[in-house]
């Protein structure tokens, strides 16, 4: 017991110090995730603007020299971008891929040109100021593109009427080959006019869609280009290839990466310590619960805790002390458990004298047939009678009567055992219940067999389909009917009606027969209750509505039963309707 509790403190100590672990693991994971998410999401909306603000961040200026990351200045060489650091005076202090035609130092009336049009010579600029040092730093980071004043081109040449004519859609759509793009053509309500070289799939634009794709160009695989003509309320956007790449910032995310380290090994230190005192302070109501286990393993399920350890865990007005609070509901399940053990032992006895009870009705219900099987044979065998034809042929049908009547009881008790154990597999599919039952009905009513005995069918106004297996719902149908027949005086009136309630069907078989006790009611499909009554009329196995209980379990469904003395019985069954019959 003593190797029991020390397992038990290292167990919860162990595992305690694991899952605040893989928790800090999981929330540094997020947290790294997400910073370098949304880094990416902030170059991705506007990518110049957006990797300028990485080189901005990656730029050191020292002795007026600005220098940047080797990787930064290799990744814009593949771009294309070329990247110039000025001082105050307007002087180059850095620059990575500048062109030769590039000047070493500007002037104030090419920054104001510059910031006013955002363009130099033949290329497209954005540029960025930076106070926060004591000298001031302009940065400017330039590309080359005359795609936009091609297409504004073309937007001049067959932009007459808003939208050009048919006979210019043939030069139009071999320009915009030309150039891989393609057009739409909108007007002030976002209606799409015409598409070229484009799906039709889509009618109409929200107004903000068309911002979206300008600013956050980078998540999707064309760039919109808008030319917009306020007089005539048209736009036409171009789409062109996205062929740029976003640039991270492999120097502050090194940076994080240090920082991230040094807060997890913190984290760390300070989880362990943690443990440690929670190891201490929740390993003492573990190893109470140790003691408790064991009393209860041994059988003794009525002291639950001993006097000492009572003191323990209650205060003297009966409250959980401090220690043990956390606890609480552990006590009282153990309580309930230790409870629920006991009825279950008592229960488990009275099953044991059910069972033989069971057993005695089954050797009875076996014995008759073969007494009469027993006896027939005899007196054929004995050769003291002579029989005419008509004799032996009521003794002929006698015999396969109870025969029969033996097979469908071996077969009971075989079907019985199969489902206790699952074994049996349904072959389910959608039937109508409806027609159904009509056909199950209709049986009873046409046995010739059956007297004095009235059947009605009472059909819900919609007509309810289900997941069922044929064969298995008729005979849990025709169980429940023959119960409803065997166990009722003559002229009873058994009626079958189909409700829909939500998402089931109620099939409900109504008689207003004898009814059930409460007795009756409670052990009713109970497979080892067999009620006292032996006679010919109810002979059986009392295994027709356990039988018929299990197959309605099998088909997802419950059953009901109510019942008044002396007023009747209803037996209900509650089945899941077909899925497509379910509301939402």
């Amino acid at each position: 017991m003593k190797s029991i509790k020390r397992r038990l403190t290292f167990h919860f100590s162990f595992q305690f110090i694991a899952i605040i672990a893989c928790v800090c693991c999981v929330l540094f994971c997020a947290l790294m995730f997400l910073a370098y998410y949304l880094s990416k999401q902030d170059i991705k909306r506007d990518l110049p603007s957006g990797s300028l603000s990485v080189l901005t961040g990656d730029t050191t200026v020292e002795g007026g020299k600005a220098t940047v990351s080797d990787d930064l200045a290799k990744q814009l060489k593949q771009e294309g971008l070329w990247y110039q650091v000025l001082n105050k005076q307007g002087k180059v202090i850095g620059e990575i891929n500048s062109p030769k035609d590039l000047p070493k130092h500007y002037g104030l009336s090419e920054l104001l040109e510059m910031d006013k049009t955002k363009k130099f010579k033949d290329y497209n600029v954005v540029t960025e100021l930076d106070t926060f040092l004591t000298t001031p730093t302009y940065y400017i980071l330039g590309y080359k593109s005359d795609l936009k004043d091609q297409l504004y081109a073309m937007y001049a040449n067959y932009n007459k009427e808003g939208v050009p004519p048919k006979s210019d859609i043939p030069l139009i759509k071999k320009a915009l080959k030309e150039k891989n793009a393609s057009l739409q053509i909108l007007n002030d309500k976002g209606d799409i006019l015409a598409s070229i070289r484009m799906s039709k799939e889509k009618t109409s634009y929200d107004p903000l869609e068309i911002i979206s794709r300008k600013i956050e160009q980078d998540k999707y695989d064309s760039t919109a280009t808008v030319f917009h003509d306020s007089k005539k309320k048209i736009s036409w956007i171009f789409y062109t290839p996205n062929n740029h790449h976003s640039i991270t910032d492999e120097s502050i995310i090194r940076k994080a990466w240090m920082i991230s380290i040094i807060v997890a090994v913190s984290v760390l230190i300070a989880t362990i310590a943690f443990s440690i005192w929670n190891a201490f302070r929740y390993g003492g109501p573990l190893l109470l619960f140790t003691s408790w286990l064991g009393r209860m393993g041994s059988g003794n399920y009525s002291e639950v805790l001993t006097e000492k350890e009572r003191k323990r865990v209650f205060r003297k007005n009966g409250k959980v002390r401090f220690q043990y609070r956390l606890y609480s509901e552990v006590i009282t399940a153990f309580y309930e458990m230790a409870e629920q053990l006991s009825l279950a032992e008592k229960e488990r006895k009275q099953l044991e004298t059910t069972r033989e009870e069971w057993m005695t009705g089954i050797s009875h219900d076996l014995r008759t047939p073969l007494s009469t099987i027993q006896g027939y044979g005899h007196m054929l065998e004995s050769g003291h009678y002579n029989w005419n034809e008509e004799e032996l042929k009521e003794i002929g049908q006698t015999l396969r009567d109870k025969s029969e009547y033996m097979v469908e009881l071996v077969e009971d008790f075989s079907l019985a055992f199969k489902l206790k154990n699952n074994v049996v597999v349904l072959e389910t599919k959608k039937v109508d219940v409806h027609q159904l039952l009509q056909h199950i009905v209709l049986k009873f009513v046409n046995d010739r067999t059956i007297e004095n005995v009235h059947f009605s069918y009472v059909p819900a106004h919609l007509q309810p389909f289900t997941q069922a297996d044929p064969r298995w719902f008729e005979r849990m149908l025709d169980n429940l009917i023959f119960n409803a027949i065997k166990h009722n005086p003559k002229n009873t009136t058994i009626t079958i009606s189909t409700v829909i309630k939500s998402d089931r069907v109620l099939i409900t078989i109504q008689d207003d027969g004898i009814g059930m006790d409460e007795e009756t009611q409670k052990n009713l499909f109970d497979r080892y209750y067999r009620g006292t009554n032996t006679t010919e009329k109810t002979e059986g196995a009392g295994l027709g509505m356990s039988i018929a209980k299990a197959i309605c379990e099998l088909h997802k469904g419950h059953i009901e039963v109510r019942s008044t003395l002396h007023e009747g019985t209803a037996i209900i069954l509650h089945l899941p309707l077909s899925v497509d019959q379910q509301p939402d």
